[in-house]
């Protein structure tokens, strides 16, 4: 097999440590950086209106902390700072991921009126005890003030899947320190705790999941976004969520081209659906996994009351609830149908596993177009790492391709690589050159497929040893599971290969655009023009500019 210490930056790791990079589970907890003392802190929400009041719930080693707070758009522009805010160490459950920090209220400040919508980075700054700065970062999101908002977008921050992958404190909704072992992922995360290293700021250069090199076959495997994490301290999961890596990316662009954007979290739309009827176009991004039942009957009425969705994300796939008013995130995910008390007497279709569960009833395809469970991985692991790397074109002539000069067959987004690192797709055929979904694979009626890759659910193993794959066929049984009752050799090969696609359908009164990738913002960031055209044109038709 080919030595890839001859094609990645070892980032001063020892293979050892690269292997507990890749494989170990470690997060930020309060006493970490030991000696050198620190400085954590978290808001009761992920948004707030203007003129409401913000309480920062601060732990520190140091007596006193520096704050600023900077709204990071087009133009980072400080809005507010105050020096010598009073800090003290408050003490932390240990099961903190599950059940909150609990921390007292440090310091308050209140939204101006004046402050445009947008995101808001938080910084404390105080003094190590070795006389060095110490920091950490939080961000808020203010709100749109009421009313109709013609010509303007409204992006939705996925605050569900930064919920589920958010590591402070030892337990998220993939690993964790939880259950009797101290082994276990957390079926239940609170809000009210610090957000993990890489969630608000990331430097330019950190690596995301897709692969930037077309590895040789019979290459073993690696994963440059993990070790970089682990030799710099920023949480693993950085690149699976978060503002820094995901939401931003289009914010800032959207801004810099001229468009009024406006940001929520997904709790509105929970919480208040009726924000979205003040916009003509609203666009989710990124990596938005986890939905409620309600924020998709938000989305739902939205469109078909005559609403634009533009999605350029990837991997719609579970269902969550909130309770303690929104604190707390529930989803048992690869265990619900054993654990998720609402299968032993309740309303199952509330049940917090994938959508497409039959007993839930409410396939991802009804609402975008598109099901995580026909899509999933791509570009990185053993799954298609030596793909297209971008969406081949089979509908050039569609007005969402217009002004780009691509023809049928060409790669949308290969340079800037796009397709992956998770996508979303459907059950089709191909009719004379071109795709179409199948009668029985929950399409709307009238969706066009208008660009298909491939993608898969089971990493390829031919070449490589048990330890050599990052998830193997966990993913695929689960999923054979819930659409055929078992993982069975037959069923498994059903589930195998899949793809992801871009996707067009109307609605209602309204209509849906969805390129169904996670990486659609790397486009975006790394000024890929016929990205940039294909979303243009997206958002222009949407808000009839």
């Amino acid at each position: 097999m080919t030595d890839t210490t001859q094609i990645f930056p070892d980032f001063g790791l020892t293979a050892e440590q690269r292997h507990q990079a890749v494989r170990g589970h470690y997060y930020e907890y309060p006493g970490m950086d030991g000696e050198r003392g620190e400085i954590w802190c978290y808001t009761r929400a992920y948004a707030y209106a203007p003129g409401e009041m913000v309480d920062l719930h601060i732990s520190s080693t140091a007596p006193s902390c520096r704050l600023e707070i900077v709204r990071d758009g087009a133009v980072e522009t400080s809005v507010y700072g105050t020096d010598d805010i009073a800090t003290a160490w408050q003490e932390t459950p240990d099961q903190v991921s599950v059940l909150g920090c609990g921390w007292e209220p440090t310091f308050a400040f209140q939204v101006h009126d004046s402050w445009p919508s947008g995101a808001y980075r938080i910084t404390l700054t105080a003094e190590g005890r070795d006389g060095k700065p110490i920091q950490c970062h939080h961000m808020i999101i203010v709100l749109p003030k009421p009313g109709p908002k013609p010509g303007r977008i409204l992006q939705v921050a996925a605050t569900g899947t930064w919920t589920a992958y958010n590591t402070w404190g030892g337990s998220n909704h993939y690993q964790g320190i939880t259950g009797p072992n101290r082994d276990k992922y957390a079926t239940t995360v609170s809000i009210e705790r610090p957000l993990c290293r890489g969630f608000v700021v990331l430097p330019p250069d950190a690596p995301r999941v897709p692969l930037e090199v077309s590895l040789p076959p019979g290459t073993i495997p690696r994963y440059p976004h993990m070790e970089w994490a682990f030799a710099n301290g920023y949480s693993k999961k950085y690149t699976s969520s978060g503002w820094a890596s995901y939401d931003s990316q289009f914010f800032r662009w959207a801004e810099r081209q001229g468009y009024g954007v406006d940001l929520a979290s997904q709790h509105e739309l929970h919480n208040s659906p009726e924000i979205l009827k003040d916009y003509d176009c609203v666009v989710f991004v990124g990596h938005d996994e986890y939905w409620t039942w309600e924020m998709r009957d938000a989305v739902d009425a939205y469109v078909d009351q005559g609403g634009h969705v533009a999605r350029f994300a990837g991997n719609f796939m579970w269902q969550t609830r909130l309770e303690d008013e929104g604190q707390r995130q529930v989803c048992y995910k690869y265990v619900a149908r054993k654990e998720d008390p609402i299968y032993q007497g309740g309303d199952v279709t509330r049940a917090t596993n994938s959508w497409e569960a039959p007993e839930i009833g409410r396939p991802g395809a009804l609402t975008f177009g598109l099901n995580a469970t026909n899509g999933v991985y791509s570009g990185w692991g053993g799954c298609a790492p030596r793909g297209v790397r971008g969406f081949p074109v089979y509908r050039p002539r569609h007005w969402a391709f217009a002004g780009t000069g691509l023809f049928y067959g060409d790669l949308l987004g290969a340079d800037s690589h796009i397709y992956g690192y998770e996508v979303d797709g459907l059950a089709y055929e191909i009719r004379y050159g071109l795709p179409y979904p199948t009668t029985d694979s929950g399409a709307p009626e009238g969706l066009e497929i208008l660009a298909l890759g491939m993608a898969s659910q089971v990493e390829e193993s031919d070449i490589l040893t048990r330890e050599d794959l990052f998830f193997g066929d966990e993913d695929g049984r689960f999923i054979a599971e819930t659409l055929y009752g078992e993982a069975s050799d037959e069923n498994m090969e059903k589930v195998r290969y899949s793809n992801g696609m871009i996707v067009n359908f109307k609605r209602g009164k309204g209509e849906v655009f969805h390129a169904g990738t996670c990486e659609w913002v790397a486009g975006l960031l790394r000024k890929d023009a016929m990205v940039e055209r294909v979303t243009a044109n997206v958002l222009n038709r949407y808000l009839n500019r």
